[in-house]
């Protein structure tokens, strides 16, 4: 049973939830929409991690993008970063083998938050 569950802000949060799963290979679990038909909650999934969507809130604070970013394990981080690239990740970082023997690379997303995608799984 996962025990967390990041939540992301987004402009757009629709064109987000395809951007997301185009290129990071996320898959839908659950939309839900507000009222006025714009998206006020969705659901993410890769393997056995979710994450949590919704609109932006204007003005609220971000934190600095050094501060933090989303690890995803993948079996194939080559792969997964073509298919990121392909799709418009901004990569901020190539693929590139660690000391801990894990196989990492770096993207930002549509809305710039960044992420870290790897084969390490701890």
């Amino acid at each position: 049973m996962r025990t967390v569950y990041p939540i992301l802000r987004y402009p757009d949060p629709r064109a987000a939830i395809d951007w997301l799963c185009s290129a990071f290979g996320f898959q839908v679990h659950a939309v839900y929409d507000a009222p006025d038909g714009t998206v006020a909650h969705a659901e993410l999934v890769l393997d056995t991690g979710m994450i949590l969507l919704g609109p932006r809130v204007d003005g609220a604070p971000r934190p600095a993008d050094d501060d933090w970013s989303l690890y995803v394990a993948v079996p194939d981080v080559d792969v997964h970063c073509a298919r990121a690239r392909a799709a418009g990740a901004d990569v901020t970082r190539e693929p590139y083998n660690t000391d801990y023997g894990s196989r990492d690379y770096a993207a930002r997303d549509l809305a710039g938050i960044p992420w870290a995608f790897g084969t390490y799984r701890p």
